[in-house]
């Protein structure tokens, strides 16, 4: 399995995450993830940079593969102008970049006033809106009049050599089959077996499949518990929360019940490289080919130094 560093833009601003970029990469992680979100989570976090424009300065400071984790194409930014970012990007980065895409949240996505459609609703605008970039990045004039996107006498000039691959997020059991039926790969951030069987059976046999998790490393345990306590609290919110909350504050009010113990159970925290080790491998068990490590409240050098010395070796 590959080890890959995951950005966090909710956390830290464009420069921040370029400079992680660039540490990840001399420290032999083998490509990035990062987050495309309009706003953080919860306040604590603190960022949320607009994320074609960090992807830009990313090209030019790392040769490191790319991923969206996860690009939303559907209400907040119209799938014809996403081709175009991707398409790009794509080009900046030499043919190392994924277009990483979900159904959203509307955390992110009702910012314009657009209604929150129904899950169901939403996979459906995912199905189309990825035809539609998959038709544009064909090159020549384009038209699609579809039931929720329309595009008159588009046509992308930019283009890279070859269509970068769309890797499409799923976790429950219609999104996990879209992702089979029409991606050229499967996001996950959750180390399941049958989540990943399921996508096989749905189409997805032979596709890479990467999954993103956090950890919180460093000397005292105490701190590092607290820390992701403090940043990540919102990562014990589940069932259909996340998609549907508005705000940064709606999830600090969800997240109120949620104690230290109990995201120090699924973030391992402290300096027990063992404890990180076996975190991790749970996604090389499940069948992950790729995984995406995030250290919450930052990748300082200790971190890189210490991941690259005692942790890489040992999952690859």
């Amino acid at each position: 399995m590959r080890i890959g560093y995951f950005l966090s833009s909710e956390e830290h601003g464009p420069l921040e995450l370029v400079r992680q970029a660039r540490l990840a990469e001399q420290a032999g992680f083998h490509g990035l993830w990062i987050s495309d979100h309009y706003h953080p989570w919860i306040d604590a976090q603190g960022q949320s940079p607009f994320v074609w424009s960090t992807i830009g300065a990313l090209a030019e400071a790392t040769d490191l593969p790319v991923t969206t984790a996860v690009t939303c194409p559907t209400v907040r930014i119209h799938p014809a102008v996403i081709a175009q970012a991707a398409a790009t990007s794509a080009v900046l980065l030499e043919g190392r970049f994924a277009l990483g895409v979900g159904s959203g949240e509307a955390l992110n996505e009702h910012i314009l006033g657009d209604r929150w459609p129904s899950a169901d609703v939403r996979l459906e605008m995912l199905e189309e809106a990825v035809e539609v970039i998959r038709g544009l990045w064909e090159g020549g004039m384009y038209e699609h009049h579809g039931r929720h996107y329309t595009v008159e006498n588009a046509r992308i000039y930019t283009l890279p050599d070859a269509p970068p691959p769309i890797l499409v997020s799923g976790f429950g059991p219609k999104s996990i089959a879209l992702a089979g039926r029409i991606g050229d790969g499967y996001v996950s951030t959750m180390p399941d077996a049958d989540a990943l069987a399921r996508f096989h059976a749905a189409g997805g046999e032979g596709k890479p499949a990467q999954a993103g998790t956090k950890v919180c490393w460093g000397a005292d345990e105490a701190e590092c518990r607290a820390r992701a306590h403090r940043l990540w609290p919102n990562e014990a919110v589940g069932g259909e929360l996340p998609q549907v909350l508005p705000t940064p504050a709606h999830f600090e009010q969800a997240s109120e019940l949620v104690t230290e113990d109990v995201i120090a159970e699924s973030v391992p925290c402290g300096p027990d490289i063992e404890r990180h080790v076996a975190a991790l491998k749970q996604f090389q068990d499940a069948g992950f080919d790729e995984l995406y490590v995030q250290q919450i409240g930052g990748g300082d050098e200790a971190f890189f130094e210490t991941f690259s010395r005692e942790v890489l070796p040992r999952l690859s």
